[in-house]
């Protein structure tokens, strides 16, 4: 696990949500118990209408947890995970928007300390 999930991880559970998952290239939306194998795919080398499909395929996944009209969303993820999931999703927050990976370390550090 890469210092940047254990930091985003940190202060998801800060929040004290009612649920945590984790956007995956691979496997989509995951539950945050659940153990998967290491894999080695990312959005950011898949084209526009791949990462379209897969997002698609999220919102089935989150529709089955969750309304996307009524639940509130904190994404942490960045920009590519999030892109064509926030049209579909009316309350969202994104707490480290515009923030580069050192932005969003330096911040993590500071929310969780």
């Amino acid at each position: 696990m890469s210092t940047l999930f254990k930091l985003n991880l940190k202060y998801a559970n800060s929040l004290r949500p009612s649920e945590i998952y984790i956007l995956s290239a691979k496997h989509g939306l995951l539950e945050l118990e659940r153990e998967i194998e290491p894999y080695e795919q990312t959005l950011n080398n898949m084209r526009t209408a791949e990462i379209k499909e897969w997002a698609n395929n999220v919102l089935q996944q989150i529709r089955s947890v969750a309304s996307l009209e009524e639940a509130e969303f904190i994404f942490l993820a960045g920009d590519k995970y999030r892109k064509y999931l926030l049209p579909h999703i009316k309350n969202a927050e994104i707490p480290l928007k515009g923030l580069r990976i050192g932005e969003q370390l330096q911040r993590l550090k500071e929310l969780t300390a």
